[in-house]
């Protein structure tokens, strides 16, 4: 599902088995946490790549965060002006937990994996 508003497109990540986590996780949120992720997906997508701190950040290899008041969104961005929302969090101190950065850099390698073999073609 792909939305062109603010000419980037946001993309949802789909696993394998039609899980999109990022969805999971909103259907999750009430109240404040709620406004603020969508206040964020709203701010990226028109804003893209010139986003930055204290609302975006980069975790290293093309990974990045969206950054709330305890709300995390990870996105990754793709070639054609897209954004790929993976997954999100609340995070309430601290750094962010590994098992949760181990999980959303392997839905960015499920990315790059998938970009690579509509590349080669069928």
């Amino acid at each position: 599902m792909a939305d062109v508003r603010g000419g980037w497109t946001i993309e949802w990540f789909v696993t394998g088995n039609g899980e999109r986590p990022l969805r999971a996780f909103l259907e999750t949120l009430s109240g404040r946490n709620h406004d603020e992720a969508i206040t964020l997906m709203e701010l990226q997508q028109k804003w893209g790549d010139q986003l930055r701190s204290p609302n975006s950040e980069p975790l290293g290899d093309g990974l990045f965060e969206l950054r709330g008041h305890q709300v995390r969104i990870f996105y990754i961005y793709r070639p054609g002006r897209r954004i790929v929302l993976l997954d999100g969090i609340v995070k309430k101190k601290g750094k962010i937990p590994s098992g949760v950065l181990d999980r959303v850099r392997q839905y960015q390698q499920e990315v790059k994996a998938m970009d690579a073999k509509a590349k080669r073609g069928p």
